[in-house]
């Protein structure tokens, strides 16, 4: 008689036979760090991609910023293969640009978006559980945030004609470590997820933990839930944004002019929105709740008051319209 099967790797595999069910290309591209939760990822998608007719790339990213990296990387490069799969591993040159970690993240996704392009799929599965969203939604809370950084990370998000599946977002990173336990995998330990001069180790080996034996357990899903929902807002927001915006906004020499009435005539939160989408369409920049703030102040309190200097352009004020034109 069959073992019964562990229930955390049938959770693994549950979640990655529902992400691939809506994928029509048979191929795809798994990020594989050679951590606990990439390992068990890699090893469900290497179970359930065959019974798709799914051909699967792992790659692997080496950022060299640690000695034996190249090492490291070729063990889990070994690990895909040893489960059947295609494996590659990919160096990259850190910048310095944000920061150490977001300078990792940009040549990380450069590489895998690169990867996955040139093995013709569709989709790269990324390793992300639900304890990461926890920590992302805590972090954008402790910087203010607004609503959409706080929606966290998406579990399908599609950008330049390429796939981001997240099969494990709402999986504990408790169980994807049970599930290599129980599969005889050996997980690297990144030595930088302890290392407290990062903000978000504090958060996972700090404010998290206090907050779940003071408040309780269940904060960590809490915080996924939020995300959730806060996610399905901003849809529905992106969706009204589209279709207003179409009406209200012609081109301005060297920018875009948003009419000053139409502005007006909506509700707060949708305003503000219309100003941050067009200075990020326009001019690829991020703005802050007080440039945002700023700029709406030239709509409801206009008392004759000049441009607001943005991230690579300003706003200002001229014939009953808001012009947003490069700096």
């Amino acid at each position: 008689m069959r073992p019964p099967l562990d229930p955390a790797v049938a959770e693994t595999r549950r979640r990655v036979r529902d992400a691939l069910g809506h994928l029509e290309g048979d191929r795809i591209v798994v990020a594989l760090s050679g951590g606990a939760d990439s390992l068990a990822l890699t090893a469900a998608v290497a179970f359930e991609a065959p019974k798709r007719g799914m051909r699967c790339l792992a790659v692997t990213i080496d950022h060299a910023l640690q000695a034996g990296s190249d090492k490291v990387a070729a063990r889990a490069a070994a690990a895909a293969r040893a489960h059947g799969l295609e494996a590659r591993v990919i160096r990259v040159d850190v910048g310095s640009d944000g920061g150490p970690e977001a300078a990792a993240r940009d040549a990380r996704y450069a590489a895998l978006r690169e990867a996955a392009t040139a093995f013709g799929a569709e989709a790269v599965l990324l390793a992300h559980t639900l304890d990461d969203q926890a920590e992302t939604v805590l972090l954008g809370l402790a910087r203010g945030a607004g609503a959409t950084s706080l929606a966290g990370m998406s579990p399908d998000r599609s950008d330049d004609d390429m796939r981001w599946l997240r099969p494990l977002l709402a999986v504990r990173r408790a169980t994807t470590r049970a599930a290599c336990a129980a599969q005889e995998l050996v997980p690297w330990e990144d030595p930088h997820n302890l290392d407290p001069r990062f903000a978000r180790v504090r958060v996972r080996s700090r404010v998290l933990p206090v907050l779940e034996a003071e408040l309780g357990p269940g904060v960590a899903e809490a915080l996924a839930r939020t995300a959730e929902q806060l996610r399905e807002d901003a849809a529905a927001f992106e969706e009204m944004i589209e279709e207003t915006i179409e009406d209200i906004v012609e081109p301005a020499e060297a920018g875009i002019a948003i009419s000053v009435a139409a502005l007006a005539a909506n509700p707060q939160a949708l305003r503000h929105r219309i100003i941050r989408h067009v200075v990020a369409s326009e001019f690829h920049a991020s703005l802050t709740r007080i440039q945002t703030v700023e700029v709406a102040r030239l709509v409801t309190d206009w008392t004759g008051q000049g441009p607001v200097d943005l991230p690579g352009c300003r706003a200002r004020r001229v014939a009953g319209r808001i012009e947003i034109v490069a700096a």
